[in-house]
């Protein structure tokens, strides 16, 4: 078994990632911003690009999951949270990799954010040209950070997210209770595109990322079967036993983001291609919107 360090564990993809490894046998270790609970635990502060000596002792994978929150108005202090957040942490770890590489792995969070919010007509793979937008600065900006270990032999892992699916968390989170109070529906255009993942793959995506040597650069974090938003709309509604039809206005999103929000968060076109990860061996337990629905909602 292997020894994982991870930051950002406490996240709704790190806390599901931690227990997935501890139920496998692995040893996991967490970087927290406070004082640790025990042997288990390392503080550290990216802010500060403090990470203390011998953290890497022992480890055979780090994997980098922090980040500000990207939900919420785009204000300038957020947006500079969400870029600083980002590159604190990726630039922390992929130095402290450089200096002592061994033979580990960082496998480092990323978004599909990097193609930029509508890309209709596309089918979008990791070649696919950076898109346009705040977002697609941010993820290109924070990949780069991670040169450091890239440079020093380190195996790096990019995953580049889709829209992750769980009922305790993000965007389906939010949407829920609209289709139970019977007035979901789609976000935007019913026939633009959404590129999803289950809680469940996402995680099963970071371990199959730490425990492949072939894997390396940026790989596609998206399920099979993108949806358009019409088809998402429908399979909650019939997940939730409500109406879907009715379109959600925009003015919502819009009062609760903002409109740079709204463009980069909801009005969305993306139908991502997941061909590499595939065929890299990794198996997808929810290859449908459907069956990741009914894990999401269990």
């Amino acid at each position: 078994m292997s020894t994982w360090l991870i930051s950002g564990s406490s996240g709704l993809v790190g806390t599901r990632l931690v227990q997935l490894l501890r139920h496998g046998d692995h040893t996991v270790v967490r970087l927290v911003r406070r004082r640790p609970n025990g042997p288990d635990e390392i503080a550290w502060d990216p802010a500060t690009h403090a990470l203390p000596d011998g953290a890497l002792d022992g480890v055979d994978v780090v994997v980098n999951l922090s980040g500000e929150t990207i939900g919420g108005r785009f204000t300038d202090e957020h947006r500079a949270a969400i870029l600083r957040s980002r590159l604190d942490a990726t630039t922390t770890l992929a130095e402290a990799l450089a200096a002592d590489p061994g033979s580990r792995t960082l496998v480092q969070a990323s978004a599909i954010g990097f193609y930029g919010p509508r890309r209709p007509g596309e089918l979008l793979t990791e070649g696919s040209t950076r898109g346009d937008g705040f977002l697609a600065d941010v993820v290109a900006t924070w990949e780069r950070a991670s040169r450091h270990a890239t440079a020093a032999g380190v195996r790096t892992v990019l995953l580049r997210t889709g829209i992750v699916l769980s009922g305790n968390g993000g965007v389906l989170q939010q949407q829920l209770p609209l289709f139970r109070l019977g007035l979901g529906g789609p976000l935007t255009r019913r026939d633009a595109w959404l590129s999803w993942i289950s809680l469940e793959d996402l995680a099963r995506a970071y371990v199959h990322a730490g425990q492949t040597p072939s894997l390396s650069g940026r790989v596609n974090a998206v399920g099979p079967e993108p949806v358009t938003q019409g088809q998402f709309a429908k399979e909650v509604g019939a997940a939730t036993h409500r109406p879907s039809w009715l379109p959600t206005p925009a003015v919502g999103p819009m009062l609760l983001l903002g409109r740079q929000g709204y463009d980069e968060l909801v009005n969305t076109d993306q139908r991502v291609s997941s061909a590499r990860l595939e065929g890299s061996g990794f198996e997808f337990l929810d290859r449908d919107v459907t069956a990741a629905l009914r894990r999401a909602l269990a």
